[in-house]
């Protein structure tokens, strides 16, 4: 008897000693994307609100609480194709600003007890990297404990953005031109992420890592249609980001990344000519501005040739100041109309 009892001892101690020393965040925990989900709404003409999510994400705790979460900007999801290329390039720019990333360390004393309460309440201290600004925020959180090894993180209430904070108000204001409504500058997000525990040995799951079902939101691969080559082409055609040297036809750094991602899509628009327009303001002689416009028209062709686009596919014409989207009555009208647009010709 004494030995079946020692052995049962023996063992028993085996057993519950991992468990004992394992802290809440042993091998790490590893984002669900099937069983999570981040969605934003934002609320135009003062009342309506529109329900939109993000389809690509991914993230992970660190063996020490150290938590980070990967958002793909490009895979917007408002449920319509147009609207999502708007989102894009109008509003989060993911020509240059592709992802948002969010970092917090969650200290393991905050969750002691979650094994035995089971769900709890904490204030989480975030920082959130979003459209080239970096922002600190304390976000309440409930976090679930729902097994062994799985874990859900949820925001309480919807976490509340400013867009003047991240620099956003500028494609708000696109948005609203291209959709001809009013947006509050606000967006309120919320967040429904589960985890699991990292298997020791196993490899992380890559940053952007779609969800099930995201292929709807996602940029289609292959060739486009007429109608969405033309609907983009006049989305970035709204997006003013062509940007020139004062007074002369020098593409700005900026731009790069931009007509980057104009020429991929010119590339997918197969067999279809598309006009490079300028146009200026009206300051300055109206002959000067028309040879002003076709110099920055020209310009864009030949950087988009250099991205590998056949010249034949490419025309350049200048406008100068002969159709001003706005009266050229005030600095941020005439910013409006000094711009290149991009149609379809054939």
């Amino acid at each position: 008897m004494i030995r079946i009892t020692l052995l049962f001892l023996t063992v028993f101690s085996f057993l519950i000693r991992p468990a004992l020393a394992a802290g809440p965040f042993e091998h790490g925990w590893q984002l669900n994307p099937d069983s999570s989900a981040i969605r934003f709404i934002s609320i135009k003409k003062g009342s309506i609100a529109e329900s939109s999510r993000f389809a690509a994400f991914s993230g992970s705790i660190s063996g020490q609480g150290e938590a980070k979460i990967h958002i793909a900007l490009d895979s917007v999801d408002t449920s319509i194709d147009l609207r999502n290329v708007r989102m894009r390039f109008l509003f989060f720019e993911t020509f240059t600003y592709p992802e948002a990333v969010v970092t917090a360390r969650i200290d393991p004393a905050q969750i002691a007890d979650l094994a035995a309460v089971q769900r709890k309440q904490i204030e989480l201290p975030v920082t959130v990297s979003l459209h080239g600004v970096t922002a600190d925020l304390t976000v309440p959180v409930a976090v679930t404990l729902l097994g062994t090894d799985r874990v859900a993180v949820a925001t309480v209430q919807p976490v509340i953005l400013k867009l003047e904070a991240f620099k956003l108000n500028p494609g708000r204001e696109k948005l609203e031109e291209a959709a001809g409504v009013t947006i509050t500058p606000v967006g309120l997000v919320s967040m429904d992420l589960m985890f699991d525990r990292t298997a020791p040995g196993s490899a992380s799951v890559p940053a952007g890592t779609a969800a099930a079902g995201a292929a709807t939101a996602l940029e289609s691969s292959g060739d486009f249609s007429r109608e969405a080559c033309a609907g983009r082409f006049e989305i970035l055609s709204q997006g003013r980001s062509v940007n020139f040297a004062p007074s002369t036809a020098r593409l700005d750094a900026s731009s790069r990344d931009f007509l980057n991602s104009l020429s991929d899509i010119i590339r997918r628009c197969p067999g279809m000519v598309v006009e490079v327009g300028g146009h200026t303001d009206s300051q300055g002689k109206a002959a000067w501005n028309m040879q002003l416009s076709e110099k920055r028209a020209a310009a864009v062709n030949g950087y988009l040739q250099e991205t590998g686009i056949p010249a034949a596919r490419l025309v350049a014409v200048g406008y100068g100041e002969t159709t001003p989207l706005v009266p050229n009555n005030t600095a941020q009208n005439r910013a409006k109309n000094r711009r290149i647009e991009f149609k379809i010709l054939n």
